[in-house]
């Protein structure tokens, strides 16, 4: 398929979001949908605790990398 033909659909609108709405409230019942929120919004929580340690991790790649990479490019000086 091509990716134009996907773009052409756009965003959903308003209509769209209601019958997703409808069909989720249809399958999952009234008092499932608070739990599914609630592991939705968990796994989101994850998902940016896991992108933050991830992003720490690689500034401190580069910090190292960098000081490494001084290091080597040092000439020997002696006095």
């Amino acid at each position: 398929m091509n990716m134009m033909n996907l773009l052409a659909f756009g965003a959903p609108g308003i209509q769209e979001m209601v019958v997703i709405f409808l069909i989720v409230l249809l399958l999952f019942g009234a008092k499932k949908i608070p739990e599914l929120a609630r592991g939705v919004g968990k796994g989101m929580g994850e998902f940016k605790k896991a992108k933050t340690e991830f992003e720490r991790e690689i500034k401190e790649g580069e910090v190292e990398a960098a000081r490494d990479w001084d290091e080597t490019s040092e000439p020997d000086k002696k006095d």
